[in-house]
């Protein structure tokens, strides 16, 4: 179980203090947690502050009951968190048999592999032996990143606004690795995106609005309201990041 408690986050700009998130309080423990909302809404940020990437200005994280909230992004990794970023990062000279070795921390054979390529997606005879670099699209890179993830088999796998700069057809296919790695998954899986086509297959929808708890609950009780306009869902894939 993950549990943020009266998570606040604040930055300092040429016009004074910021507040980005502000008494951020709940406890996930769904299969499937789609954490939605308007751009600037501080989706990205709450992301990196269960993943350890930044530290919040106050409050408190509890992952398994264990207080994490002063733990680095290593430190979390070990515990069993995982984080995707909105651009998945390349590696130049690493294979891609290389990097889900890697991660599931042991020399895989050819055949263990290509059974993670294959669950998301991608013919591994094709994929197995190539490097990680600029030769590999959006979507063939957010799908080997998702591969590494599952290799990891971690506790809690964290996905920023996967749909970011892929193209439709690549993101047709993301719907589809997400729900099946739902239903394997041993884990939690959070999601954060404005898609409509990925928050239909969460579990629990998270709606942010500047920076506070707007709604949560299960999926058939809070799209109802997103869909509506409480948040501009738009099913266009977008590059656009969130800070």
């Amino acid at each position: 179980m993950l549990e943020l408690k009266n998570i606040s986050y604040s930055v300092e700009d040429e016009n004074g203090r910021v507040d980005i998130l502000k008494d951020v309080s709940l406890s996930l423990d769904e299969r499937l947690t789609a954490i939605t909302g308007p751009n600037g809404s501080g989706k990205s940020t709450l992301a990196k502050i269960i993943a350890g990437i930044i530290t919040p200005t106050s409050g408190s994280i509890l992952f398994d009951g264990e207080d994490i909230t002063k733990l680095g992004i290593d430190e979390r990794a070990r515990l069993g968190i995982s984080y995707a970023f909105q651009q998945p990062i390349k590696f130049k000279g690493i294979t891609v048999r290389d990097i889900i070795s890697l991660a599931s921390g042991k020399k895989l054979p050819f055949s263990a592999v290509c059974d993670y390529l294959s669950q998301v997606g991608l013919c591994a005879r094709d994929y197995v032996d190539r490097e990680i670099n600029d030769s590999l699209s959006g979507g063939e890179l957010k799908r080997i990143e998702i591969a590494t993830i599952m290799a990891r088999g971690t506790k809690l796998s964290i996905f920023d606004e996967p749909e970011a700069g892929i193209d439709l057809w690549s993101f047709q296919n993301l719907i589809q690795v997400f729900d099946k790695l739902r239903e394997k998954t041993d884990g939690m899986i959070i999601v954060i995106s404005h898609q409509e086509r990925i928050l239909n297959i969460a579990d629990k929808v998270l709606l942010l609005a500047d920076g506070r708890i707007g709604s949560y609950g299960d999926r058939e009780e809070i799209l109802p309201g997103v869909m509506s306009g409480v948040v501009d869902v738009c099913e266009k894939v977008t590059e656009q990041g969130e800070r």
